[in-house]
């Protein structure tokens, strides 16, 4: 009973912090909350502290050089601020498996959490680095060079922060939970396909608008002030939900594979 409530407690004063600190809005820090207690109590503290290194690592590279990536949060519907639905669509797999464990206890669990985090770092290293690039990235609709930060395109740079993001939560996954060297291989593996999915989505399915007032492509429902219409892809599939369903998948298929 202690360790709970140390638990709840720790977990408590993050999400404040994050929210005084900026990094989390008022929604995101109470989703925050939720996902670090169900996590907490799942797979306990070596849990939250993987999903505490995604946070931590996402947020320094989400403001690593901001101004640099103003133009692209411009493009985008939200900033990097989190809010509920984007703690949701990186941290919503791991609060499901954890449920799962939790319920259904069974040692698979841990494997697909520890591929959902590693794909979710993956591809918050992937877009936050990637966008840095001096390098214009290739849109893989086209294979032709296009603007930073375009969902669906890919740089040299991105490419090597994917595969250090999801690397970097297989090592440290392996010091919590003493995982063999084929098993962090189909982490790490399953970790990155999960970035090489939401690219996928990104390039052909998710939602992309265009802005009448300077004739942009953006990922936002407003820009320039007035509000953008839909250009191509599917309404629903905006970048949050886009983030969710390659970590969901990503799992989920490297669950199947071990199984």
């Amino acid at each position: 009973m202690i360790e709970v409530i140390f638990l709840i407690l720790f977990i408590g004063a993050t999400s404040v912090c994050g929210y005084f600190l900026k990094l989390l809005t008022k929604s995101g820090s109470i989703a925050a909350l939720i996902v670090g207690l169900t996590v907490g109590l799942s797979f306990g503290v070596e849990g939250l502290l993987l999903l505490g290194f995604f946070f931590a690592s996402s947020s320094f590279w989400s403001k690593y050089k901001r101004k640099n990536k103003i133009n692209i949060e411009n493009r985008h519907e939200k900033g990097s601020r989190r809010d509920w639905m984007q703690v949701a669509a990186n941290g919503g797999t791991a609060a499901f498996i954890s449920l799962l464990n939790i319920f259904f206890p069974d040692s698979i669990w841990i494997y697909g959490f520890s591929i959902s985090i590693a794909a979710a770092n993956s591809d918050t290293w992937a877009s936050e680095i990637g966008s840095l690039s001096k390098r214009s990235p290739i849109y893989i609709r086209s294979f032709k060079r296009i603007e930073a930060g375009t969902s669906g395109a890919v740089s040299v740079l991105g490419t090597f922060a994917a595969i250090c993001g999801a690397f970097s939560i297989v090592i440290l996954a392996n010091y919590f939970f003493h995982f063999s060297i084929g098993e962090m291989a189909i982490i790490f593996a399953f970790g990155f396909f999960g970035n090489v999915i939401d690219t996928l989505l990104g390039a052909f399915i998710q939602a992309v608008y265009k802005c009448e007032i300077c004739g942009t492509e953006v990922e936002a429902l407003h820009h320039c002030g007035a509000k953008t219409t839909h250009k191509r892809g599917v309404l629903i599939m905006n970048n949050d939900f886009v983030n969710f369903l390659s970590g969901f998948l990503a799992a989920f298929l490297g669950l199947l594979f071990i199984h």
